[in-house]
């Protein structure tokens, strides 16, 4: 399992970019927003999972190990794969799909490509109670190991982009400090604006 990839962009595509890891360009499919945060020649950290079929390998990256999970939990569901596990998370964030999970909304989920009415009935049915223990569920404060874990990946992130390890870690402590980032993604964001304002 390739649980991560670390090293320079090599291109940006519509729905894909390549990582070279170890002298090897890896092709990993992503969100648009995943791929908006990526830039050419930058090095980047995605937190990834490896689909394996009899006639294929695919790369899926994310920008958090949030989104990673959720991805990996839509495939649990019958008639849900990988492309529309991605979409998925394309269309809604995951703070949105765990609220539209836990609270049953039909209308939000079948807002996804590929997704329609029974399908979503049957992603809440299956998922609601199996999203709830995963950390970050809104409206709750992150426990502690939670946050620890959040921390360290931000600053790993915002070091692999030039950023130095002192003014990363500050910087992520204060937006961590406020109380209204949950998850990887939404810290790695907010510390990047703070971080934007310095320069």
């Amino acid at each position: 399992m390739i649980s991560s990839v670390r090293g320079p962009v090599l291109s940006v595509g519509l729905d894909h970019a390549v990582v070279e890891v170890g002298g090897v360009g890896l092709a990993v499919q992503a969100t648009p927003a995943t791929l908006s945060m990526l830039r050419r020649g930058q090095e980047t950290l995605l937190h990834t999972a490896l689909v394996v079929r009899e006639d294929s390998l695919t790369l899926f990256g994310f920008g958090d190990v949030d989104a990673r999970e959720l991805f990996g939990l839509l495939q649990t569901v019958s008639g849900i794969g990988p492309r529309i596990a991605l979409a998925t998370l394309a269309v809604l964030d995951p703070d949105k799909l765990r609220s539209a999970l836990v609270e049953g909304n039909i209308t939000v989920l079948t807002q996804v490509p590929g997704i329609g009415r029974k399908g979503a009935e049957r992603l809440t049915l299956e998922l609601r109670d199996k999203v709830t223990a995963l950390p970050g569920m809104p409206g709750e404060a992150p426990a502690t190991g939670a946050h620890s874990v959040i921390r360290a990946e931000v600053v790993e992130a915002l070091a692999g982009l030039g950023f130095p390890a002192k003014q990363a870690e500050q910087t992520v402590d204060k937006v961590l400090a406020d109380g209204d980032a949950k998850t990887t993604s939404t810290v790695l964001r907010a510390a990047l604006a703070t971080l934007g304002r310095k320069r």
